[in-house]
């Protein structure tokens, strides 16, 4: 099939309004709170021994989050539009730009995040049924891709039935995190010295730009909202509320949930373990740790449902755009959801599980999976989120519902702090021999001179 660039589609194809303001905060803590903060602690623990520095980048990297989040909110009730970061790229650098951050979505951000993120799944399911990935070794992909058909068919199926999936694992995975948070609280099990005291001295560089990829990872999510500003009612009213509540109690139970498991557990007993499981052993003996197992299983399915519901509207953006296939512009006639890009990314994503699966090592398949993702996807929001300055310089007229607070300290802070933290994480990555992602790099490079190959196949001068 060959490129083309088409007029737009009559509007019984577009997605539909569908989404409140309580429908869009479970979207976008859900997607927020998914298998890292359950996951990360252990990673940061093995390579930082050090409570003051754990939470001091927590605090730090919070704080960035929130200031994109303030931005983010000014951007999206100026063009509340379905696509999100793609939409302010292109208002604000042009379709090459634009073009580029949606390319690089649909071939490798969208896939490689849903297909890390259906592994972790597999990996717990086989660990709650005490089936090891050497007795199965065909267990975790196949497993992922099973998680990944049935989320990608419940939400072609219709937005309302995908918004329901996220609402209700977004409120098992919160209470999750709230009960171990209350409990350490509520317990005297613990030592509060273990905020303060570091248990091993701290190697030469700290540990701390190791440590940066799994709060990055973490915290990945904050700007997913964005993408489904044209199926929020009224997005102008609610969305900036929808982007400060989600994000800002998001941060705090982070926060709180790290104080509480430094307090019930030694840094040194984390490394290796599922951190929060172990806290509430020792909260509550084994058979809550079992139920607690259970809840993170449960926090991860939503996250990859919360994956899947929103990063399609991207591809769906530039489709109907005319900067992809028209296609994948394509809306169902009746359930009002961008089937096709669903089924595409789900299809790549499955395609990189069976692709990148290591018959030798299955384990290892998610840290493949997750090697530059975090590189690529923060990368852009630099230049998402930076889409404020040009904006408010080319469009100093535009109708601005709600305007960044503390602008333009608060959006530089942002950009300041992500690049500081993207440095120490290639840094990191290449003093130890892992240059993935420096790949994530050399695909964002590509995307410009692929965008004027497009162009030139589509029979239009290339803009941007």
């Amino acid at each position: 099939m060959s490129f083309c660039v088409v007029s737009p589609l009559p509007p019984a194809s577009e997605v539909r309004p569908s989404l409140g303001f309580w429908s869009g905060v479970a979207l976008l803590t859900g997607t927020m709170i998914g298998g890292g903060i359950f996951r990360t602690p252990a990673s940061i623990s093995a390579v930082l021994p050090d409570p003051v520095l754990i939470i001091g980048l927590w605090v730090f990297f919070g704080i960035v989050c929130l200031c994109g989040a303030l931005t983010l909110a000014e951007l999206s009730t100026m063009l509340p539009k379905t696509g999100g970061m793609y939409v302010y790229l292109r208002a604000a650098f042009g379709d090459a730009a634009a073009f580029v951050f949606g390319w690089l979505y649909l071939v490798a951000a969208i896939p490689s995040g849903m297909a890390a993120l259906a592994v972790f799944f597999a990996e717990l399911v086989l660990g709650m049924m005490n089936i090891s990935s050497a007795e199965s070794p065909w267990g975790i992909p196949l497993l992922a891709i099973a998680a990944v058909s049935f989320l990608s068919a419940a939400n072609m199926a219709g937005v309302r039935l995908g918004a329901a999936i996220q609402s209700v694992f977004a409120v098992i995975k919160v209470g999750a995190l709230v009960a171990v948070v209350v409990g350490a609280a509520l317990s005297g099990a613990g030592e509060v010295s273990r905020w303060l005291v570091a248990e091993a001295p701290v190697a030469a560089g700290g540990g701390w730009p190791a440590a940066v990829k799994s709060v990055l990872f973490t915290y990945n999510g904050w700007v997913y909202i964005g993408f489904m500003a044209g199926e929020l009612k009224d997005p102008e009213r609610c969305l900036t509320r929808i982007i400060l509540v989600g994000t800002g109690a998001t941060i705090i139970l982070y926060l709180a949930a790290n104080l509480s498991y430094l307090y019930l557990l030694p840094l040194a007993a984390m490394p290796g373990t599922v951190v929060a499981k172990e806290a509430v052993r020792v909260l509550a003996g084994q058979p809550a740790a079992a139920v607690m197992g259970g809840c993170i299983l449960a926090s991860v399915f939503g996250s990859l449902n919360g994956v899947i519901l929103t990063k399609s509207r991207v591809a769906y953006a530039l489709g109907r755009d005319g900067l992809s296939f028209a296609w994948l512009g394509r809306a169902h006639p009746t359930r009002a959801t961008p089937y096709i890009s669903i089924l595409v990314q789900g299809v790549v994503a499955i395609v990189l599980i069976l692709l990148l699966r290591d018959a030798a090592r299955p384990l290892r398949l998610f840290d493949r999976l997750t090697a530059y993702f975090v590189l690529v996807e923060w990368l852009a929001l630099v230049f998402g989120v930076g889409a404020v300055f040009v904006l408010r310089r080319t469009m100093p007229h535009a109708r601005r519902p709600y305007r960044t607070l503390g602008y333009p300290v608060v959006p530089a802070i942002f950009v300041a702090g992500t690049l500081f933290g993207l440095a120490a994480l290639l840094w990191s990555a290449c003093s130890q021999g892992d240059f993935a992602p420096l790949g994530g790099l050399a695909l964002v490079a590509a995307g410009f001179p692929v965008y004027r190959i497009w162009r030139g196949w589509a029979g239009r001068p290339a803009e941007g």
